[in-house]
């Protein structure tokens, strides 16, 4: 509801009085909701958003402006985007019809304007928003992005937000190097599996890593080393010396999560856990 007050003022031979103040109120007709389609945002990927118009009303109303703030945060004194406009993802249903999409400025802000909705009636509003640099990646972190209504007859404006969550996850990679490059028969080598951990959540025993390989030429006997700790097997890794077959017990390996900082531009960097394997044997 709006409020509103009024009075009149009667002027005569000089004089002047005013009447008693009335108030009535204006009942909105245009109810707006946004959400997510889900709930959570990852590292440089896209979260599709629904605003949603109902209109109770017995009219239309036309010509309305829907203004995003794609979740802008102020960072050292500068405005910072942490979502940016699809182009062309725009999409416009009118009572469940999809229609001709309205004028949509990419921005920052995004505006989309010509939005119509019918009476007694609802229109929907589905886009995309992708992450930007300037997305927040620490552990918890939150987009909170608010959507302005207005035109179209309003008495005031309307305005719907929604926010997303980071996405815990695990994100693992692995490289493999040999040392020396040249052995000589009956030379010792050794194989260095670096595991990195780009994600927000460690890797734990319950989340079963395993390295598995086949070590050709086949090496034995071989030591191996976590972290800088002997591994002993059958506890931590299983060896076949007849075919080379290699394989870590499920879970023995664990990889810290990684690290996050802003820096003065507002961008965030992603610095990986890492973990380090050595296996190294005879030829």
């Amino acid at each position: 509801m709006a409020t509103f007050t009024n009075r009149a003022t009667l002027s005569y031979n000089g004089n002047s009085v005013n009447s008693n103040i009335v108030t009535g109120e204006i009942q909105e007709v245009l109810a707006v909701s946004k959400n997510a389609v889900q709930g959570v945002y990852t590292e440089d990927g896209v979260v599709t958003y629904v605003i949603s118009f109902v209109n109770s009303g017995t009219l239309a109303l036309e010509n309305l402006t829907v203004t995003d703030n794609l979740g802008e945060y102020e960072f050292s004194g500068t405005n910072l985007y942490p979502l940016e406009y699809v182009d062309g993802s725009v999409l416009y249903y009118v009572n469940g019809t999809l229609t001709a999409a309205p004028t949509v400025t990419a921005g920052p802000p995004l505006t989309v304007s010509g939005v119509s909705v019918p009476a007694g009636g609802d229109a929907v509003i589905v886009y995309q928003a992708r992450v930007t640099d300037f997305a927040p990646l620490a552990n918890g972190s939150t987009i909170t992005n608010e959507a302005t209504v207005t035109g179209g007859g309003l008495v005031s404006p309307l305005t719907a937000t929604e926010t997303v969550t980071l996405q815990e996850t695990l994100q693992l990679d692995i490289t493999k190097a040999l040392s020396p490059v040249v052995v000589q028969e009956n030379g010792q080598l050794t194989y260095t599996f670096t595991i990195r951990n780009y994600g927000t959540t460690e890797a734990v025993a319950t989340d079963n890593v395993t390295l598995t390989d086949t070590f050709d030429p086949i090496l034995n006997p071989i030591t191996v080393t976590f972290n800088g700790d002997v591994w002993a097997t059958p506890a931590n890794y299983t060896y076949n010396t007849a075919t080379g077959e290699f394989a870590t017990v499920p879970g023995a390996i664990t990889v810290p999560a990684a690290t996050v900082t802003q820096n003065e531009d507002g961008t965030w960097t992603v610095t990986p856990g890492v973990s380090t394997l050595t296996v190294t044997g005879t030829v």
